[in-house]
């Protein structure tokens, strides 16, 4: 089993929980080696006095902040653990935010938050299911590694997870990096809109992260490969030309079109073709947030009564949402998808 990187304790009101922060995803890039060009000869790197060139231990390196040129205050690790007593060890949350409106731009890195010792699994759960049903999120700070950061604890389907966030100050305004960009002039009952939204609805999926993989690894691999071999390595071929504005309406058109004949029926890809994983045999049953297998769907016509939605949680509500076919389901609150599969029942 894996070391948590930081163990301390979760505060949600007087309820106080043991936890330990898990990192939650891992590099799968593949690595090389920096050599110098016609040996087989590894390049290093070394820190470096740059007065006197020569080289200095780890254990002879302090942290400096510079005031002046050449003129610096020298901070020890022990001196900066001191002024954050007690917060290095609490995850305190402040308050809860719906998850809707924090934008994706702030999340940073994302950690899988445990209970320390079984006796704690009760009041986890508690506060999992809880997090699960409200769909909302604990906004808290958290100092770790010598660092503060703003974090947001959400629940998945059987863990918690916690987000570390960008502050507000770190994010950049879009209009001041991002050249040309158009105004917000499309109106809502535009030719060029409706088709666009057609479009979308069209290709509208199921999530499911493992339909997906990194094919720029597998070919970085294959060219490794076939150097070895010394095979001739062929390039990829270039991108589709730039869509003509002139043209965007009958692209969208055509794009529309070409969706619905490979669906057969004209309705949303996110069904699978009964149950298969992107249209291939071998795979039934129905894939929920997260990867998880979910159960088979129920069909569409069942009746949803609304204090039985009520009792379920949002992974629940979604599951159902995507045995329905309620568009737009994958950006639904709770309530929201409470509400569409309610009226989904009523209009069966």
């Amino acid at each position: 089993m894996a070391r948590p990187i930081w163990t301390g304790v979760l505060t949600f009101g007087l309820v106080t929980l043991p936890v330990g922060l898990y990192t939650a995803t891992q590099d799968h890039t593949v690595h090389f080696h920096q050599l110098q060009r016609g040996t087989s000869d590894r390049i290093r790197n070394k820190r470096v006095n740059e007065r006197t060139g020569k080289e200095v231990g780890g254990d002879r390196i302090v942290k400096g902040y510079e005031l002046d040129e050449g003129e610096y205050v020298v901070v020890e690790p022990e001196e900066l653990e001191e002024i954050a007593p007690g917060r290095s060890k609490v995850i305190d949350l402040a308050g809860f935010v719906d998850l809707h409106r924090v934008e994706p731009v702030y999340f940073d890195r994302t950690y899988y938050v445990g209970p320390r010792g079984k006796e704690y699994a009760q009041v986890y759960e508690l506060m999992r299911a809880a997090l699960d049903r409200s769909d909302k999120a604990g906004i808290a700070t958290l100092t770790m590694r010598g660092k503060e950061y703003l974090t947001a604890l959400r629940a998945q389907p059987d863990v918690l997870v916690l987000h570390t966030l960008h502050w507000a100050d770190e994010v950049r305004d879009p209009a001041d990096v991002v050249p040309e960009l158009p105004e917000r002039h499309a109106k809502a009952g535009s030719r060029e809109l409706r088709t666009a939204e057609q479009l979308i609805d069209a290709l509208t999926i199921d999530w499911d992260p493992h339909d997906y993989r990194d094919t720029y690894e597998e070919r970085v691999k294959k060219l490794v490969a076939a150097k070895r071999e010394g095979e001739e390595v062929v390039g990829e071929p270039q991108p589709p030309e730039t869509t003509n504005v002139i043209d965007l309406m009958e692209a969208l058109s055509r794009s529309v079109e070409q969706s619905r004949s490979r669906t057969g029926t004209g309705g949303k890809q996110g069904k699978r073709a009964e149950g298969s994983k992107g249209g291939e045999g071998g795979k039934g049953g129905e894939t929920g947030p997260g990867g998880k297998k979910g159960k088979r769907r129920e069909p569409a016509a069942r009746r949803e009564r609304p204090a039985e939605l009520a009792s379920l949680s949002k992974a629940e509500l979604y599951e159902r949402a995507s045995a329905a076919a309620v568009p737009g389901r994958s950006k639904m609150t709770r309530e929201q998808l409470i509400e569409a599969l309610t009226r989904a029942g009523t209009a069966a």
